[in-house]
């Protein structure tokens, strides 16, 4: 296996608090030794678990780089016991842009892993991530949001493993970062991403859905920095009791919960975030843009349950998710 070039300018197991980057070189046309400076904060105080937190994983998803930078700066090393990895803007570049994906190759960083050493700049960032950080690790937090396309009710999430004992601990860390909604969701498209690579090494993970629409909201920011610091409690690296408030268990079993557009248009949303259906009631309509006297496409819900994510822009194109039902559990 070929060496991985990026190169990490902070400690990993030293005791006390570092700021530095992970240096990836990257030849261009206005720098020809330039690099992509990606920034990480590690902070270690002797002997315990290890957490990796990361955000920005798609570039256009806020809270995680909120709160992640937050708690960078305000967390020091006496405050803990073990590790803990703080990647505020996995994928830089793209985050640098505001975009889901990276400007430099235009892939999406959630669908290369485990990357690849002499690959794209993202293949390069998914296979050090895979080789180097995720084996430290014992619990991953992962923020995610829906970006400019998606608006989500804000939850954290859990996937159905082949592993119950690791599925048992991966649920009881989702329940301990206690966001408004609970969720154990069913990936539509799971080859490549980061979960499933942090997943088969055996980890402990966390991810969420925290709002969406390109921004982040005070709302949503309070729920991320509440529940990465209720995750660090819940593994004993942080000291205190875990902060509980009620809520919502969902699950999203299969691809019944999702509505795609078999159009393009304007979308009118018919029903809001957190409201409930039934199967068979309107969610969404498609009108044509370039006319008028014409009916709308009517699209409606597969199954039960609340209206957990919408698509966000104005505009939709064929193939577009436009609407996504969780079931609701007692």
């Amino acid at each position: 296996m070929l060496p991985n070039p990026i190169v990490p300018n902070v400690p990993f197991d030293q005791d006390g608090k570092f700021h530095g980057f992970l240096r990836l070189p990257y030849s261009r046309d206005d720098s020809a030794w330039g690099s992509i400076m990606i920034p990480i904060c590690v902070i270690k105080n002797g002997e315990g678990p290890t957490a990796l937190l990361t955000g920005a994983n798609h570039g256009d998803e806020y809270e995680g780089p909120v709160c992640l930078q937050d708690l960078a700066l305000e967390l020091e090393a006496e405050d803990i016991r073990g590790r803990v990895i703080i990647v505020p803007a996995v994928n830089f570049p793209a985050f640098q842009h505001a975009r889901r994906v990276s400007p430099i190759d235009q892939r999406n960083l959630n669908r290369v892993f485990p990357g690849r050493p002499d690959g794209t700049p993202t293949e390069k960032i998914a296979d050090y991530f895979t080789r180097h950080l995720v084996p430290l690790a014992d619990v991953v937090v992962d923020f995610h949001s829906g970006g400019k396309t998606l608006d989500f009710v804000p939850f954290a999430c859990s996937h159905v493993l082949e592993n119950r004992a690791q599925q048992t601990a991966c649920i009881a860390a989702v329940k301990a970062f206690n966001a408004p909604y609970t969720m154990t969701l069913m990936e539509i498209d799971n080859v490549g991403m980061y979960d499933t690579e942090v997943e088969i090494q055996g980890k402990i993970f966390v991810t969420t859905e925290l709002g969406g629409g390109g921004t982040a909201s005070a709302k949503s920011v309070r729920v991320a920095k509440r529940g990465v610091r209720n995750v660090l409690m819940h593994f004993g690296i942080l000291a205190g009791s875990v902060e509980l408030e009620p809520s919502q268990f969902l699950d999203m079993p299969d691809i019944d919960c999702y509505v795609f557009s078999q159009n393009s248009g304007l979308i009118e949303p018919v029903i809001d975030l957190g409201e409930s259906v039934k199967k068979g009631d309107l969610v969404a309509r498609i009108w044509p843009i370039d006319r008028t006297g014409v009916q709308p496409i009517d699209y409606a819900a597969n199954r039960d349950g609340i209206l957990v994510s919408r698509h966000f822009p104005g505009l939709v194109q064929s193939g577009d998710c436009v609407a996504v039902i969780a079931e609701v559990l007692e």
